[in-house]
C-alpha cells in the first residue's frame, strides 16, 4: 500500500481501523490519529488484536517504523493466519508520514537504544551476573561468579570506559549435581592449578579504550572494550566486543570473553605445558558471559 492509497482508504466509510504495530512507548511517541495498538513483538500479539478487534472480517491497515523493518509486514502475515482477510499492510511507516509532513499523534520523543544522561554508572551487583565455562575435548563444566563492583562511564551518549571486580573465592559451579563431586572441584578451582583464590581472592579489568562499532544494529556489538585483564596477580592486555544499551536510566552491557588461562599462569592440563595428557587435557580457553547492569551514580 502507497501513502497515497493509504489516504484514499481512511477517506472512504467505513473507515478501516488503523492498527500500529510497534511497542507501546513508540505509539505514545508517534501514531497516526485514531490508531490502536499491538506490539508485535509480543507473544501475546494475536491475542491482543482480537482483543481490540474482535470482528476478523473488519478492515485493517496496519504500520509500523517503516524503513525496512519487517514489523508491519510481519503483522500482517501474522494476522492473516489467524483469519483477519481484511488486513492491509502500509509498509512505509512511521518514516514515510514524516517525510510526507502528515500530523501525527504524541509526544514525538522516541530514540532507539538511546544512552541516557552522561555521568558515571554504578553495576548493580544483584542484578549482575558472570557465567563461567572450562571445557576439555570430552566434558565440560559451568557456573556462576560473582561480580565485586564495578562502573561504566557515558559521555557525548556514547559508552567510553568500564571497569569491574570479580569475587574470585564466590566461584561455583551448577552442572555437577553430586555435593561431594562439586565440592572438589571448587576446591581444585581455588588451587594455584586454576585461580589461586588464596592469594588472589579477586580478578580486575579496567579498559584502556572503548571504540564504537559503526553501523551495529541492536542486538549485535556495538562497542569494542580494549583493557587489562588481572588474573592471580598477572595483567594482560584483552580486547572484546560489547553489546550495550539502555532501558530508562539503567545502562546494561552484554559480553562473552574469552581467556587464555595459561598467559595468567593457570596451567594445569595445558596440551602447551603437559604430553600424555589423554581425558586428562584441559582447554586453553576459559570463558566468561557477562551481564552488567549499572545505574547512575553522578557526572
Amino acid at each position: 500500500m502507497t501513502l497515497t492509497e493509504l489516504q484514499e482508504r481512511l477517506a472512504t466509510e467505513p473507515r478501516p481501523v488503523l492498527l500500529h504495530v510497534l511497542p507501546e512507548e513508540v505509539f505514545a511517541a508517534k501514531r497516526l490519529a485514531g490508531s490502536l495498538n499491538a506490539c508485535v513483538y509480543e507473544m501475546i500479539f494475536p491475542d491482543r488484536v482480537k482483543e481490540l478487534v474482535p470482528d476478523p472480517s473488519t478492515p485493517l491497515i496496519v504500520y509500523g517504523a517503516g524503513g525496512g523493518s519487517l514489523d508491519a509486514k510481519t503483522a500482517t502475515g501474522i494476522l492473516r493466519a489467524a483469519g483477519y482477510g481484511a488486513v492491509e499492510c502500509f509498509e512505509g511507516g512511521l518514516d514515510a508520514l514524516a517525510a510526507a509532513g502528515l500530523p501525527l499523534e504524541g509526544s514525538g520523543e522516541v530514540s532507539e537504544c538511546a544512552f541516557p544522561t552522561d555521568g558515571t554508572y554504578a553495576v548493580n551487583i544483584d542484578d549482575s551476573v558472570i557465567r563461567w565455562t572450562g571445557r576439555n575435548l570430552f566434558n565440560h563444566h559451568s557456573g556462576t561468579v560473582t561480580l565485586a563492583k564495578g562502573t561504566l562511564a557515558i559521555e557525548g551518549g556514547k559508552l567510553v570506559s568500564a571497569a569491574f571486580e570479580i569475587a574470585m573465592d564466590t566461584i561455583a559451579c551448577e552442572d555437577i549435581t553430586d555435593a561431594a563431586m562439586n565440592r572438589l572441584l571448587i576446591q581444585h578451582l581455588h588451587t594455584t592449578d586454576f585461580f589461586d583464590v588464596a592469594n588472589h581472592p579477586v580478578a580486575t579489568f579496567f579498559s584502556t579504550a572503548c571504540e564504537a562499532i559503526e553501523g551495529a544494529t541492536p542486538g549485535r556489538p556495538n562497542f569494542l572494550l580494549r583493557g587489562v585483564f588481572t588474573l592471580r596477580g598477572i595483567a594482560r592486555e584483552i580486547e572484546f566486543p560489547l553489546v550495550a544499551a539502555a532501558q530508562g536510566s539503567r545502562v546494561t552491557g552484554q559480553a562473552q570473553i574469552s581467556l587464555n588461562r595459561t598467559v595468567f599462569g593457570s596451567r594445569y592440563g595445558s596440551g602447551r605445558f603437559f604430553r600424555f595428557l589423554g581425558k586428562h587435557v584441559v582447554n586453553d580457553l576459559i570463558e566468561l558471559h557477562l551481564k552488567i547492569h549499572a545505574d547512575r551514580t553522578g557526572a
